[in-house]
């Protein structure tokens, strides 16, 4: 019997997905000198694909493949040299969030990267004939908190509470109306926590806390929180950038096992081979306790619960994370333990 060509391209992903990856020559990734940026370059490269890592100034980068330097990001940055012969842009740079932002006006200053940093390039990268634009937004654009057995899917109406959030989310809109007006294959990829070696804020506090032995009064959180492990998200951002059903979509990621704050460092302590120093106060005083020291964002992470539902994007792309928690927080606890004592 002959072969329908035609009913292969509708009925095998495989071949669809084969045909893609062949076609896909060039990947330019922004923020690649940061915490996610410099693993998904890597792994693109080992994976075979030609990389260009765009960076604020010259020389940044140790990471293979080619580099290409376009200053600051904001609505006037010129890309057209750093987007030639791409086909596609995993866009990763943004103003972060911060606890306590000082800014005169956080939100402009964060709607001058994070919105029109993000249209510009979008814009640029559709007329230079870019196929696929990834990108890169918070968990933040669904909310602060979700309750303990309700997570979030990809159709709750967005709730940005921050300016951080906020500029996240209207840079996904202008993405939306860009793709619209000009063909160009926008996928959303929202994040929680993400950890892994090289990790700021938070996190590596908490795993300095844990590794010095001091007492920690997070027994009592009985919460659940969703992270994502810096290698399931660079994974999953390549399926983002290659799978053809991806086009169009918006997805959340995650590990896939959710964590209370309290299992969480129990979890650390044995990756770190120390004992738990954890006991149990009551939340309630510890939000207390927390406000009246100017710290309830703070506390609010730790003892509130954040989940994600990514069964959308297991689906669609059959993808499933490389790396589970446990593996995710021990080479974590290996590159601390490697990197602790250099300041």
């Amino acid at each position: 019997m002959p072969i329908c060509i035609a009913t292969l391209w509708r009925d095998c992903e495989f071949v669809r997905s084969l045909l893609w990856v062949v076609g896909l020559s060039k990947v330019l990734v922004t923020g690649a000198n940061g915490f996610v940026g410099k693993p998904l370059c890597a792994e693109l490269f080992h994976r075979g694909y030609q990389v260009r890592a765009a960076m604020r100034s010259h020389g940044q980068l140790s990471a293979p493949g080619e580099t290409a330097t376009v200053g600051a990001i904001d609505g006037e940055t010129d890309w057209s040299a750093a987007l030639n012969g791409v086909d596609t842009v995993i866009h990763l740079a943004a103003r972060v969030h911060v606890m306590k932002d000082k800014s005169a006006d956080p939100l402009a200053e964060f709607l001058k990267v994070n919105l029109y940093g993000t249209s510009n390039l979008a814009q640029q990268a559709a007329s230079a004939g870019v196929k696929r634009f990834v990108y890169v937004s918070s968990v933040k654009v669904n909310g602060e908190q979700t309750t303990v057995n309700r997570p979030f899917t990809e159709t709750d109406e967005p709730d940005p509470q921050d300016p951080y959030g906020i500029s996240k989310w209207r840079a996904e809109r202008d993405l939306q109306r860009i793709a619209h007006e000009t063909g160009l294959e926008v996928v959303i990829v929202r994040p929680p926590l993400v950890y892994g070696p090289g990790v700021k804020g938070n996190f590596i506090s908490l795993l300095a806390a844990i590794d010095r032995g001091i007492p920690l009064p997070l027994a009592g959180a009985n919460n659940l929180r969703s992270l994502v492990y810096v290698g399931n998200l660079v994974d999953a951002l390549i399926a983002c950038a290659t799978h053809p059903a991806a086009a169009g979509q918006t997805y959340l990621v995650s590990d896939g096992a959710d964590v209370s704050t309290a299992q969480l460092v129990e979890m650390i302590a044995v990756a770190l081979g120390r004992k738990s120093r954890s006991f149990y106060l009551s939340p309630g005083l510890l939000r207390a306790a927390a406000t009246w020291l100017g710290r309830a964002e703070q506390m609010d992470r730790l003892l509130g619960s954040l989940r994600v539902n990514d069964e959308k994007l297991r689906r669609e792309l059959a993808w499933s994370p490389p790396y589970t928690l446990e593996q995710g927080l021990h080479a974590t606890s290996e590159w601390y333990r490697a990197h602790r004592n250099i300041s």
